[in-house]
C-alpha cells in the first residue's frame, strides 16, 4: 500500500514539473506571437504508457500575414502551426473564418492560402487550431490565431459629391471658400490611403489656393470683382501615397460664385428726360420713369433722388420695382396757370451701405434735366371748397343762409348751373347764384342735420361736379318741459312738510334748461318746494288723510324751463292714498277712480248710433206684429189658398185626393157656396171675383178658371212681402225636371194655352187615376164628377 502511494506522488510531481520548449522557425523574419494554455492533457502515444500524468502545453504561432490581391494559382504557404509537444505522429485541425476553404493545413502544421484576398473586403480572419496524435487523441486543445491581410495601393481616391462655393467680391486674402474631401478605400494608416490635394494649372488658379492636407480652398487675392467676373471654375486633384508620383490620382471641378456687394453707384442713362402730362393727371400716380444704371445686383441698387427748389412741392420721385426713379405728381397741375416745368434731378447712393469706394465714381452720371409739358384738357367745374357746412335756425323759413360756388377752371370760363339731386330735400338752391334757402321750416328735434349733394354743371350740358353740403339745424327753445316723476303716494299718518317725492323734468331742446317748479293752483293739502337746481320736492301741507275718504288727490304742477323765450307746461300729478308702516312703505292703497274723458263730438256720435238702433228695433217689432196679424186673419179665412198652403209637399198621388176636400174645388164652379160660413151673409167667392173671358162661360170653363185663380195667387205671392210662401208651389214647380211627365203640381200648370196631353196618366196605375180624371178627360166628364 505504501509503495503505491509513493509511486502516485512521484508521478504527480513529474506531471507538474513538465515544461514545453519553444522552437522558432528559421524562415520567419517577423516577430513571434506567444500564447499559453495550461490544462490537464492525457498523453497517449503509440507506445503504451501505463501511467497518466499532467503536463504543461504551449502553442507556438508564427505571425501570419497575407498580401492582398496576391494571385494563388496554387496554394502557397504563409506559416506553420507549432506546439512544444514532442509527438512523432500528429495531425492538425483548423476551424473558423475561411477554414478548410481559404486556408488549409497539412500534417506538418503548414498553413496555406488557396486564393487571392482583398483587404478592402476583409482585412483579417480569425481561426482556431487543435492537434491530435496518431491515435486521433487530442494533444493540444483549441488555440486561436489571426491571419492579417496586408494592404497594397490598389484603390484610387474618390470625391463623394460635387462641390460648389461662393465668396463675396473684394474679400480679403485667406477667406475660406469651400472645403473638399476625397476618400480612398486603402488602409488609411499606410501611405496607400494618405491623400494630398492640389489645384491643376489654369487661368482661375491665380485667384485661389488649396490646403494640400485639409482640402480647404481659400482666396489668395483681394481684388475679386463680380462686375468683371462673377464665376470661377477650379479643378482639384487628390493623390494617395502622400502625393508621390507613384500614387493614384482623381480630380473634380469646383464652381466658385462671386457674390455682389454695393461697390457701384447709380448713374442716369440719359442727361435729359422729356415728359408730357395732362393737367387732370391723378395725384400720387406715376408721370414717367427716370431710368438709372447700377452695375450692382438689384438688392444692392439703392439710389436716392433729389428734386431741388420749389418743384419738389409739385413732384416727387419714388423707387420702382427695378429701383428706377418713378416721377409722381404731388400737387394738381393747371395748364392755365403753368404750362411747363423744367428742373434738375440728382441721383446718389446710400453711403451707409456703400462698403468700398465705388468703382464708377468718376464715370457715373449723377445729374439729369427733366422737362415736363402740361397738356390742356376740358376740366369739370371746381368748387371753392371740398365740402360746405351751414347753420340754419329751426322753425323758420330762411332765404339765402349760404352760397355754394363753383367755377370753370378752363380758359373758356363757362357759366355754371346748380341743382340739388334729392327731390325731397328741404333746401333749395338758386340755379345760377348757388344761394341756399329753406323750402320749409326745419325741426331739430326730428332731424338735427341734413346732408345732400349739389351738382355744378357747365352750361349748357357740359361736365359736372358734385359736392357734399351739410346743414346743421340750430336749436331754439320751442319745446315745453315734461314732468318726470315716480309714483307719488301720501300716507294716512303723514305729517306736515313730509316729503312725498322729488319732481324732475326733461326738455327735448338742445339748450341747457333750468327748470323751476310750482303749483298752478293753490292746494290745501300739498305744496311744492323748489330747490333752484332743476329739482323740487312735493310735500304734505295739511292732513288728515284716510282711505275711507272717497276723494282722489292730485295737484297741477307748473314747470318753466328758463329759456328765451321761456316755455312752461302744466301737468296734473295724481297722488295715491295709501296706508303705510313706520318706514313709510305702503301696505295698502286705495284704488284710484277711473275717469274717461269723452269729447262732445264723440258723445253726439254715440247718441246718434243709439237712436238709429232704437228705430231699427221698433220697425222690426212692428213688422213682426203685422206679420202675426196677417197670419191670424188667414187662419180665420175659409178661402182655398189656406188649403193650398197645407197641401202635402211631396205630391202623394191618390193620397192627395184623400187628404184634400175635393168639394171645395166643386164650389169654385158653383160660385164658392161651400166656403160660406153658416152665420154670415152670402158673398161671392174669391174665385168668382176673377174676371173670366167670354169663352170660359161654358161649363167646360171650370178647369180654366182654376188655372186663372192659381196664376193670380202666384202673382200675389210674388209681390206680397208679408205673405207666407207657398211651399207646395215652389216644390212642384221644380221637382222632376228630367221626368217625361214634368211637374204634376196643379199649381204650376195652366189649362189655357197649354198643348200638353195628360191622357197618358191613365196608364200609370190607380195612384194617378184622380189626376188623370182632372187633367186628361173631357170637360163634360169632369163636371159629371161633381
Amino acid at each position: 500500500m505504501m509503495s503505491w502511494i509513493q509511486r502516485w506522488a512521484m508521478g504527480l510531481i513529474a506531471v507538474m514539473s513538465l515544461s514545453v520548449s519553444i522552437d522558432v522557425a528559421d524562415d520567419s523574419v517577423l516577430p513571434a506571437v506567444e500564447a499559453e494554455q495550461r490544462g490537464p492533457v492525457e498523453i497517449v502515444k503509440k507506445q503504451t504508457h501505463p501511467v497518466l500524468f499532467r503536463q504543461k502545453r504551449d502553442w507556438i504561432w508564427n505571425s501570419f500575414y497575407v498580401e492582398e490581391e496576391k494571385p494563388a494559382p496554387i496554394a502557397y504557404k504563409i506559416g506553420q502551426l507549432k506546439s512544444s509537444q514532442r509527438v512523432d505522429v500528429k495531425s492538425f485541425k483548423i476551424e473558423g473564418e475561411g477554414a478548410n476553404t481559404i486556408f488549409t493545413v497539412d500534417h506538418k502544421g503548414d498553413l496555406f492560402v488557396t486564393r487571392s484576398l482583398d483587404r478592402e473586403e476583409k482585412n483579417s480572419y480569425h481561426l482556431n487550431a487543435t492537434m491530435f496524435d496518431g491515435n486521433n487523441k487530442l494533444i493540444e486543445g483549441s488555440g486561436e490565431f489571426v491571419v492579417q491581410v496586408t494592404d497594397i495601393n490598389d484603390n484610387t481616391p474618390v470625391f463623394p459629391r460635387t462641390y460648389n462655393g461662393s465668396i463675396m467680391e473684394r474679400s480679403t486674402i485667406g477667406t475660406k471658400v469651400v472645403e473638399v474631401r476625397a476618400t480612398d478605400a486603402d488602409d488609411p494608416s499606410t501611405a496607400n490611403g494618405e491623400l494630398r490635394y492640389s489645384l491643376t494649372q489654369g487661368e482661375d488658379v491665380s485667384a485661389f489656393q488649396i490646403d494640400s492636407v485639409t482640402g480647404v480652398i481659400s482666396c489668395k487675392t483681394n481684388t475679386l470683382d463680380r462686375e468683371t467676373k462673377s464665376q470661377y471654375v477650379v479643378v482639384v486633384r487628390a493623390q494617395d501615397m502622400r502625393g508621390m508620383a507613384s500614387g493614384s490620382t482623381s480630380t473634380t471641378s469646383v464652381t466658385i460664385t462671386i457674390t455682389d456687394t454695393n461697390d457701384n453707384i447709380a448713374s442716369f442713362t440719359r442727361k435729359t428726360y422729356e415728359l408730357h402730362v395732362p393737367e387732370d393727371h391723378t395725384l400720387n400716380e406715376k408721370i414717367g420713369t427716370l431710368d438709372v444704371e447700377d452695375r450692382d445686383q438689384i438688392q444692392n441698387k439703392e439710389p436716392t433722388f433729389i428734386i431741388p427748389n420749389e418743384n419738389s412741392k409739385v413732384f416727387i420721385i419714388e423707387l420702382g420695382p427695378n429701383k428706377d426713379g418713378n416721377l409722381m405728381l404731388k400737387q394738381a397741375l393747371d395748364f392755365e396757370t403753368t404750362s411747363s416745368y423744367t428742373f434738375t434731378v440728382q441721383v446718389g447712393e446710400n453711403l451707409k451701405n456703400l462698403r468700398f469706394p465705388a468703382d464708377n465714381v468718376n464715370s457715373a452720371v449723377t445729374t439729369a434735366q427733366v422737362n415736363i409739358k402740361v397738356l390742356d384738357v376740358d376740366e369739370a367745374p371746381l368748387f371753392s371748397m371740398p365740402t360746405y357746412t351751414f347753420t340754419v335756425v329751426e322753425e323758420r323759413v330762411v332765404n339765402n343762409f349760404g352760397t355754394v360756388t363753383a367755377r370753370d377752371p378752363d380758359r373758356a370760363n363757362k357759366s355754371i348751373r346748380y341743382s340739388i339731386l334729392d327731390k325731397n330735400c328741404p333746401i333749395s338752391i338758386h340755379p345760377f347764384t348757388g344761394q341756399l334757402s329753406t323750402v320749409k321750416t326745419l325741426d331739430r328735434e326730428l332731424e338735427a342735420t341734413h346732408m345732400f349733394q349739389v351738382k355744378a354743371q357747365e352750361e349748357p350740358s357740359g361736365l359736372e361736379t358734385f359736392v357734399i353740403v351739410n346743414i346743421i339745424v340750430q336749436d331754439i327753445n320751442d319745446n315745453k318741459p315734461e314732468l318726470t316723476v315716480d309714483e307719488i303716494i301720501v300716507c294716512e299718518n303723514d305729517l306736515t312738510d313730509t316729503v312725498m317725492g322729488t319732481l324732475r323734468a326733461t326738455d327735448k331742446d338742445d339748450q341747457t334748461a333750468h327748470f323751476s317748479f310750482s303749483l298752478d293752483s293753490e292746494s290745501s293739502n300739498f305744496s311744492v318746494r323748489d330747490y333752484g337746481n332743476s329739482t323740487a320736492d312735493i310735500l304734505v301741507k295739511q292732513g288728515p288723510f284716510s282711505l275711507d275718504d272717497p276723494k282722489d288727490y292730485s295737484v297741477d304742477v307748473r314747470i318753466s324751463d328758463g329759456g328765451r323765450p321761456a316755455q312752461t307746461s302744466v301737468t296734473k300729478l295724481a297722488i295715491k292714498m295709501c296706508r303705510c308702516d313706520a318706514r313709510r312703505i305702503p301696505t295698502h292703497c286705495k284704488a284710484g277712480a277711473r275717469r274717461m274723458g269723452v269729447s262732445v263730438h264723440a258723445l253726439i256720435a254715440i247718441l246718434l248710433c243709439i237712436l238709429t238702433i232704437l228705430v231699427i228695433v221698433i220697425l222690426f217689432v212692428m213688422r213682426k206684429r203685422y206679420q202675426k196679424d196677417s197670419l191670424a186673419s188667414m187662419k180665420n179665412s175659409g178661402e182655398i189658398h189656406e188649403q193650398l198652403v197645407t197641401y202635402d209637399e211631396e205630391g202623394g198621388g191618390e193620397m192627395d185626393t184623400n187628404g184634400y176636400d175635393v168639394s171645395i174645388l166643386s164650389s169654385a164652379c158653383h160660385d164658392g157656396s161651400l166656403l160660406r160660413h153658416p152665420d154670415r151673409h152670402p158673398h161671392p167667392s174669391l174665385y168668382a171675383m176673377v174676371q173670366k173671358p167670354p169663352h170660359l162661360a161654358q161649363p167646360t170653363a171650370c178647369k180654366g178658371d182654376m188655372a186663372v185663380m192659381i196664376e193670380v195667387k202666384k202673382d200675389e205671392a210674388d209681390h206680397d212681402r208679408d205673405g207666407f210662401p207657398y211651399d207646395t208651389l215652389h216644390i212642384y214647380g221644380y221637382e222632376g225636371p228630367e221626368s217625361l211627365a214634368g211637374s204634376l203640381s196643379s199649381l204650376g200648370s195652366s189649362s189655357t194655352g197649354s198643348n200638353l196631353d195628360y191622357d197618358f196618366l191613365n196608364d200609370w196605375g190607380p195612384r194617378f187615376r184622380t189626376l188623370a180624371e182632372l187633367y186628361g178627360v173631357d170637360a163634360p166628364d169632369y163636371y159629371h164628377q161633381y
